[in-house]
């Protein structure tokens, strides 16, 4: 008998090992299949929304003629020397360098400068020196520096040398980061 209960009232059912354990695989079981189901529910949402959003940003789906927008890179205009070029090591311009010439002479061409050459002098990997029309010296830049502020650098460079009443140089070397030299 139990403590705190009548002898009419209906006896507990014991539970066997084997119905214990018959009783946690149905639960896995049940746990594993909506796991599954969470799964296959949140990658069919994902596919529904990429397939709305591409509808709705290719224009409603009537053009399929849909192309990405791929950026030209820039091709320099003016006369480029490679001083290296003809060392039993290769030389040669990379395609890196070419559209880095390309940029800083539109850059250049922008701020009312009209480049004439480019050259990449010997021995040098990364410095490459242009040469503006109505200037004597050139200007040395590096292709691992953006193109607008080697260029801006320059400009800076070349009013403050005529504010100072210098009109011909040798070089401008803005190479470096927030410095700038000049013979």
């Amino acid at each position: 008998m139990k403590v705190g209960r009548t002898i009419g009232e209906a006896r507990e059912k014991l539970e066997t090992a084997s119905e214990r354990t018959a009783a946690h695989k149905k639960n896995e079981k049940k746990k594993r299949l909506r796991l599954i189901l969470t799964i296959i529910g949140f990658i069919v949402a994902t596919i529904v929304i990429i397939l709305v959003a591409r509808f709705f940003l290719v224009g409603g789906g009537e053009s399929n003629d849909y192309q990405p927008v791929v950026e030209v890179p820039y091709a320099p205009t003016i006369e480029v020397v490679d001083e290296d070029a003809t060392a039993a090591a290769g030389g040669g311009i990379t395609s890196r360098m070419k559209e880095y010439i390309g940029q800083a002479e539109a850059d250049f061409r922008e701020l009312g400068y009209t480049p004439i050459k480019a050259v990449v002098p010997t021995g040098a990997i990364r410095e490459v020196d242009f040469y503006l029309d109505g200037y004597k010296g050139f200007i040395k830049l590096i292709i691992d520096r953006e193109t607008g502020v080697s260029v801006e650098d320059a400009d800076r460079m070349i009013r403050y040398l005529a504010g100072q009443g210098i009109g011909d140089f040798t070089y401008i070397d803005v190479r470096l980061d927030g410095k700038a030299y000049w013979k």
